[in-house]
């Protein structure tokens, strides 16, 4: 059974930086479909940042703010926030094993079949 941790959540003021991990077990992240999701309460989960094939994906609520990267040694992903902002107060969540895995599907988190526990990320204005 695939076994995914999310590491390094917390509490930050706007305009700082966290940085979150996922490291996977009886998986090995290579070029299919990978990403990270977040739900703030009474919102739907939401695509943030994905990768495919060696490119990168992300909303555009995050572009330019967010980072993902592979470190492949470490079997880990991580996404790099900065500029953070109160809206982006979430539990974020990384998922992997899309059923459907594309372009254009890479952030719908109807088609990942594994989750991690999520971390929360809290930004105070």
């Amino acid at each position: 059974q695939v076994q995914l941790v999310e590491s390094g959540g917390g509490a930050v003021q706007a305009g700082g930086s966290l940085k979150v991990s996922c490291t996977a077990s009886r998986y090995t992240f290579r070029r299919g479909c990978m990403a990270w999701f977040r739900q703030a309460p009474g919102k739907e989960r939401e695509g943030v940042a994905g990768t495919l094939a060696g490119r990168t994906y992300y909303a555009d609520s995050v572009k330019g703010r967010f980072t993902i990267s592979q470190d492949n040694a470490k079997n880990t992903v991580h996404l790099q926030m900065d500029s953070l902002i109160p809206e982006d107060t979430a539990v974020y969540y990384c998922a992997v094993v899309s059923t459907n895995c594309g372009t254009s599907t890479v952030l719908l988190a109807e088609y990942y079949t594994y989750w991690g526990q999520g971390t929360q990320v809290t930004v105070s204005a």
